[in-house]
């Protein structure tokens, strides 16, 4: 069933990176959720494995001294849903990682390898979620560590910059990107479990002191674009706007001028822009509750 040439269970972070170094051919491996897929069907047949499956360092999440949220790249779905810090502070990424597949694909799938894995239709919706909350992604190579904002992260469909070499060791998500904020995910499927989302789309808000006006707005999408989309023009053009069906219309308008959807089997190009409108105004409306305001219609 799976043609695995060789596998190396990694001690720590360091001896992951040594393994990767005198592999190159080698893919990291943690839940497994979309590399044992990709063996399965032969994409990666007789490839080598270097596990960082049980690495305590890249698991669980903690809130540092400055309100920096820090998520383990290890950690699963199921853990970041049920986490307190992220319950309080962005409960938008736990729902939205709660989508993802069924319980047995969210008890064993990370966050890390579905930010790295570039796909398309990210199954656990982490990476729209990741882009409204400007995560930093840290990376620990041979050369040292570097850290790469998330707008920086994706090259193109199923490619990041992270090098061979190199191994995911944190996603930050800095005080001001939270704080304030309200959120909501809206993924559109055929049924809710069990089911690659045709669309996500995923927006933060902050409101006026008022909760009348917008302040800011972050707006991203999955499965728009060739990788995770943030729609900056429309963003900048709704500052300032009532919150309202004015409001929602402009966020649903705007982003249809900057994403680039494509007609795949799950979807015609002409529907997933339907959809891209339609989950703009939904979920900017939750949104904009979520942070404590009111929507009048």
């Amino acid at each position: 069933m799976y043609d695995i040439g060789k596998f190396y269970q990694a001690a720590d972070v360091q001896d992951a990176v040594r393994a990767l170094v005198e592999d190159p051919e080698a893919v990291v491996i943690s839940g497994g959720s979309d590399v044992l897929i990709k063996i399965r069907e032969g994409k990666l047949a007789g490839c080598s494995l270097v596990s960082i499956h049980g690495i305590k360092e890249l698991e669980g999440i903690r809130m540092e001294e400055d309100g920096t949220i820090v998520i383990g790249p290890a950690t699963t779905f199921s853990h970041i849903t049920n986490n307190d810090i992220i319950q309080k502070h962005i409960p938008m990424l736990g729902d939205a990682v709660d989508m993802a597949g069924g319980p047995q694909l969210r008890n064993i799938g990370t966050i890390g390898g579905n930010v790295c894995n570039g796909w398309r239709s990210q199954p656990a919706k982490s990476p729209a979620g990741l882009c409204c909350l400007a995560a930093d992604l840290v990376l620990k190579g041979p050369d040292g560590v570097r850290e790469v904002p998330i707008s920086q992260w994706y090259t193109g469909p199923g490619r990041t910059v992270r090098n061979h070499d190199e191994v995911l060791t944190a996603i930050r998500i800095k005080k001001e990107n939270y704080q304030g904020y309200g959120g909501q995910y809206i993924k559109y499927g055929k049924r809710n479990a069990m089911e690659i989302a045709t669309l996500g789309c995923a927006v933060s808000v902050k409101l006026t002191e008022d909760k009348k006006h917008i302040q800011d707005l972050r707006l991203a999408y999955g499965v728009a674009a060739p990788t995770p989309i943030r729609c900056h023009t429309t963003e900048e053009a709704v500052k300032g706007m009532e919150t309202g069906e004015a409001l929602a219309q402009a966020v649903g308008k705007g982003a249809l001028e900057e994403v680039n959807p494509r007609s795949s089997w799950r979807a015609s190009r002409e529907f997933r822009l339907q959809l891209v409108e339609e989950l703009g105004r939904r979920a900017v409306k939750q949104a904009v509750i979520n942070a404590g305001g009111e929507w009048d219609a």
